[in-house]
């Protein structure tokens, strides 16, 4: 999805801010119509995925594990000092700990927000109601970006969290046995 849209972003010359050689060696130059073809079709597949884990974690009842409860922010406070090396007490045992909570059920959220304002970009005149509800087509288009760029801190900041707990935990998280 990143790779399509950058195709959209940099098909608009007002957002050329590199030399011309990079557009040329990503082939990202002046391909509108294929980012976009590509964007929508993808987006079929975020949102089937998306629609799939919230139902398994609706039907499966753990989102009784996932979705934070009153103390998070306190909690994944203290999960950031106990990662950082200043809080030495060890965490309370969990399945997802603060952190994990908000971070999880954040992502759930920014999952809806990026499907619903790439709708409002992706068809501004038709729903006119959802691009307004963003504040209009530029704000939509700006939500949307920013949506992307914390799917990017979200999965650099997953990936690094996944190399310092260990490679058992990787491979649990990948096969789901321990």
């Amino acid at each position: 999805m990143i790779w399509s849209g950058m195709i959209i972003y940099w098909a608009n010359d007002a957002y050329v801010q590199f030399p011309d050689w990079f557009y040329e060696k990503a082939h990202l130059s002046f391909r509108l119509a294929e980012g976009m073809s590509y964007h929508f079709i993808l987006m079929w597949f975020f949102a089937i995925n998306g629609f799939c884990y919230v139902s398994y974690t609706i039907f499966s009842g753990e989102w009784r594990e996932l979705v934070p409860g009153r103390d998070a922010l306190k909690q994944a406070f203290q999960v950031v000092l106990h990662d950082l090396g200043i809080r030495k007490e060890p965490l309370p045992p969990a399945k997802f700990n603060a952190a994990q909570q908000i971070a999880y059920t954040g992502v759930v959220l920014m999952g809806l927000g990026s499907l619903l304002s790439g709708l409002a970009i992706y068809r501004p005149v038709q729903l006119s109601f959802l691009t307004q509800l963003f504040g209009g087509y530029p704000n939509a288009r700006l939500i949307h970006f920013l949506l992307t760029v914390g799917y990017v801190g979200f999965f650099g900041m997953h990936v690094a969290q996944v190399i310092r707990a260990g490679w058992n935990n990787f491979k649990a998280m990948v096969t789901g046995h321990e």
